[in-house]
């Protein structure tokens, strides 16, 4: 079944209603214990353009990317996956207070992410999530550790709920090996 992208403008100028898709939370129980009283911020992750919006991206080959047509995440994809990354941490129980920006938290450690990748390959129908993250050591200013983490799923079918669910799913990979990372690093 061919991949609907977006691109073009409605016929009448009515805009198709648009499907509104999620990210899950992973539950992440396995995490190492840190050290007692750490409190951590969650920056907003830093995105190309591309991958700052509501927009569901599909790679039809190496050099271009479209739009997923009819669907959206549910809230601009940085502000999203900080927010998911966020609930993973306080899900996994490790942390005295896990805390966005503008919250006033007193942090120990700010988690930096950027997006990579974050998407569907229209080719081979596998979706790729890769996140760039920093541990800053909030005290000093000092990146305490950094990797990159990526994840390519297999999309069990056709359609845009097939390709997110396969979005959604290498997230979660993703989500929970920073998880576990970080509270190995802290």
């Amino acid at each position: 079944m061919p991949l609907a992208i977006a691109g073009c403008a409605a016929i009448g100028g009515v805009q198709p209603t648009s499907d509104t898709y999620e990210l899950d939370v992973p539950t992440i129980s396995d995490a190492a214990p840190v050290r007692a009283g750490t409190q951590i911020l969650i920056a907003e992750p830093q995105a190309l353009k591309a991958l700052d919006s509501q927009n569901i991206v599909v790679r039809t080959d190496p050099l271009t990317i479209r739009y997923l047509d009819e669907s959206q995440w549910s809230d601009r994809l940085p502000r999203l996956v900080q927010m998911r990354l966020a609930q993973a941490f306080q899900n996994s129980g490790r942390f005295k207070g896990v805390g966005l920006p503008g919250q006033g938290l007193a942090i120990d450690y700010q988690i930096v992410t950027e997006i990579r990748a974050f998407g569907i390959d229209a080719g081979s129908n596998v979706a790729t999530v890769a996140l760039a993250v920093k541990i800053l050591n909030d005290r000093n200013g000092v990146v305490a550790s950094e990797r990159v983490f990526e994840t390519r799923t297999a999309a069990g079918g056709a359609g845009n709920a097939a390709y997110v669910a396969a979005i959604d799913r290498a997230f979660a990979s993703v989500a929970r090996d920073v998880v576990l990372w970080v509270t190995e690093r802290i």
